[in-house]
């Protein structure tokens, strides 16, 4: 469930007709009194928990932070509006993954398949109970991936599919995609070079290491939980669109007290294993690079997942260790 939840914060949310039916009750309506007051202590000091641009500035060099959704949303737009001008006069452009990253994926997905499915041994039918195993192919049958398909999914990657809402699951087929992409497709037109921030194989390399029952485990607790799903994803989105990054990952961190048959001491320490793996040492890997990067360009433009601006760990706050001013831009 942990995995679910970051998974979710780091690829949140969907198009226009999609993101119509992404309503109904938030999660941040049905926190008990207990809950707020601890969710408000969580941000109350923590570095950057608010915006979503960020300019940062030292010497002669200008770079412009971006935290965003890896998945459309309407509302997207006017980020996008705000941002080309920046984006077409940028010498470089960082991502989590260019174009270039992602083709190389694909055929490193047709070369070893065995990254993302099951090739030999039991199938998830054989390896789970029969009613675990029929709420699993009913919730991938409703998010239009077929019931044989995700039987051969290795676990984690399942896992992170059926993160994603049924009713934010469409546009995402359909290959429509969130702020990153939109600056992705700004920066070609304007023929802006673009570099990644780190290699393509960085989030296998993650989850390799669960052990193919943890993997299991996790799925099969994942589908104890899906209208706390449902009320995660609606408050996300608000929380976002609110530039409250920092409330939007604390309030995930106390949905796992949520999550039923499940000690809180162990969910605790899942999350902070996960939040670990998945944002800290991510972002402490990049500044080097970015560095690198802006010693030898004057105006850079990083865009990354919301997620890793914020808190201690955070890009915002490991470049000002660096001795880079951070000023915040204010979203129109």
């Amino acid at each position: 469930m942990f995995l679910r939840f970051a998974a979710t914060l780091l690829s949140t949310l969907a198009a226009l007709p999609v993101a119509a039916a992404c309503v109904g009750e938030s999660y941040l309506d049905r926190m008990s009194d207990a809950q707020r007051s601890e969710l408000s202590a969580a941000v109350a000091d923590m570095p950057y928990a608010e915006g979503l641009i960020w300019t940062a500035a030292k010497d002669d060099a200008t770079i412009t932070v971006v935290g965003t959704m890896h998945i459309f949303d309407e509302r997207l737009e006017k980020l996008r509006a705000q941002l080309t001008e920046t984006v077409t006069n940028a010498d470089l452009i960082i991502l989590e993954a260019t174009p270039e990253e992602e083709a190389k994926l694909q055929e490193l997905l047709v070369s070893e398949p065995d990254r993302l499915f099951i090739v030999d041994g039991p199938t998830l039918p054989e390896l789970l109970d029969e009613d675990t195993w029929q709420m699993i192919a009913a919730a991938a049958t409703e998010r239009g991936i077929p019931s044989f398909m995700a039987a051969k999914m290795q676990p984690w990657y399942l896992s992170l599919t059926l993160a994603i809402p049924t009713c934010a699951m469409a546009d995402m087929m359909a290959g429509v995609r969130g702020l990153d992409h939109m600056i992705i497709q700004d920066a070609e037109a304007a023929g802006i070079p673009m570099q990644a921030v780190e290699p393509y194989t960085t989030l296998f390399d993650i989850f390799k290491d669960d052990s193919f029952d943890e993997q299991v485990d996790m799925l099969r607790v994942g589908m104890l939980v899906p209208d706390l799903q449902e009320q995660m994803f609606v408050a996300m989105l608000d929380r976002y669109f609110a530039e409250d990054v920092g409330r939007l990952w604390e309030m995930s961190r106390i949905a796992v007290s949520d999550v039923p048959d499940l000690d809180p001491a162990e969910g605790e320490a899942m999350f902070a294993e996960m939040e670990e793996a998945l944002l800290n040492e991510r972002n402490r890997n990049w500044i080097p690079v970015i560095a690198e990067a802006a010693a030898t360009n004057n105006d850079i433009v990083v865009a990354v997942g919301a997620a890793h601006l914020i808190g201690d760990e955070g890009v915002l706050q490991l470049l000002e260790n660096e001795g880079w001013t951070l000023t915040r831009e204010a979203v129109q």
